[in-house]
């Protein structure tokens, strides 16, 4: 059985972690770091991919995960069920590393009040119509109903008062 785990979003870009991909006409596991190349060939690598108006005919892959946070709060099915990020991956190039990156799209209803975007989630039934293309990326790739995420706060602890 495959185990999902927290998905941080500020991780480092190097981050390895599993990703299921379709290669060379199987579904395979693999773990891959977190960073494609900018295709301008820029220093810095890229993380997350806006969705919204590009199409992924290949090189589609999906990352396991049972929440994902974002600076003091956590977001999970509100099934409790485990779920993956629609994303793509790269082949290596000279100095790059084979490695991926997570698409985004417009923040649900849920999550729409901590932050504007959103990975792309995808839950389980839909995961093999993203590897295999069976969808539109307008249809697949979009922010699920209102109420799919239980949201929950992580309190920083409290700043000690300086006296003046």
């Amino acid at each position: 059985m495959m185990s999902a785990k927290v998905f941080q979003s500020d991780a480092p870009l190097d981050e390895r972690r599993v990703i299921i991909r379709r290669h060379d006409g199987d579904v395979e596991m693999v773990e891959l770091p977190w960073g494609l190349r900018p295709r301008n060939g820029g220093p810095r690598a890229v993380n997350v991919v806006r969705s919204e108006g590009r199409v992924f005919p290949t090189l589609r892959c999906l990352v396991p995960a049972s929440e994902f946070r974002h600076k003091n709060f956590s977001f999970s099915l509100a099934n409790g069920d485990w779920f993956y990020f629609a994303g793509i991956w790269r082949q290596a190039t000279d100095g790059w590393p084979e490695a991926y990156a997570i698409l985004t799209i417009e923040a649900n209803a849920d999550i729409a009040p901590f932050h504007d975007r959103q990975m792309a989630v995808l839950t389980r039934d839909q995961c093999m119509a993203w590897l295999d293309g069976l969808l539109p990326e307008d249809e697949i790739l979009r922010p699920l109903p209102a109420g799919t995420f239980r949201v929950k706060h992580h309190y920083a602890p409290a700043q000690p008062m300086l006296a003046v």
